[in-house]
């Protein structure tokens, strides 16, 4: 629930007047923690989780052993290093906060990101055990966080749209692509849990709703050109 706040007056004989929109505290508390759980760091490892552990079928022939060596690995990359990169900028005095609120700030976690990305693209894709959609999907993360780079020049986009939709991007891939196995209530969920992601954003940030729908679109554009590219 919003509270609504409006202050009118005269300001040197001008009119002026000023909206803020003030949320609970309780809402707030629950957008960090959305916000949190969903942070675009650890959407490799959750669609890396969910397709080793949750959705059936992609894994098969695979020991549950090897598929968490996987899941670590794609984590390991994906998290460590770039987390690493954004404290040791705001220990050298690069960036004012771990939260890179401005654009200027991003550049440089967004360069490392995208070298992190890569690299584990290419040790899966060197991997032939590991299912093609995996791959893809770590590519097209690969793919919009430097669409996120470019974009970040023009206007801030949101790393947690970017996040949540590569998370859109890959149930529209599994659902389009055929795949057998039910997949609709799953895709239902993480659309949800966009939405909500999204709005937590929009409570704790100082993002516009285009920032959001921008960074959403952008992947989940960026995953289906990597399922064409990876096959």
């Amino acid at each position: 629930m919003q509270e609504l706040s409006a202050t009118n007056g005269h300001s040197n004989g001008k009119y002026s007047s000023e909206t803020t929109l003030h949320f609970p505290g309780i809402l707030r508390f629950f957008a960090q923690v959305f916000s949190v759980i969903f942070h675009p760091l650890f959407i490799p490892l959750i669609g890396t989780w969910f397709l080793a552990f949750v959705q059936p079928g992609y894994f098969t022939g695979i020991a549950p052993h090897d598929k968490m060596l996987i899941v670590l690995r794609v984590g390991y990359n994906s998290i460590f290093y770039p987390a690493l990169t954004v404290v040791l900028l705001k220990a050298l005095g690069f960036s004012k906060s771990i939260l890179l609120k401005t654009q200027r700030e991003r550049i440089i976690p967004y360069i490392a990101t995208n070298i992190f990305y890569f690299w584990v693209f290419l040790v899966l894709r060197n991997q032939t055990e590991v299912p093609l959609i995996l791959t893809g999907f770590i590519f097209g993360v690969f793919l919009s966080s430097s669409a996120g780079l470019l974009a970040n020049i023009y206007f801030k986009v949101s790393m947690h749209g970017l996040g949540m939709g590569a998370l859109c991007g890959l149930m529209l891939i599994i659902i389009f692509s055929g795949f057998s196995y039910a997949i609709f209530l799953t895709a239902m969920l993480v659309f949800l849990l966009t939405g909500i992601v999204s709005t937590s954003r929009l409570i704790v940030s100082d993002h516009k709703p285009f920032d959001i729908y921008a960074g959403i679109l952008i992947s989940i554009l960026c995953q289906l050109i990597a399922f064409v590219v990876i096959g």
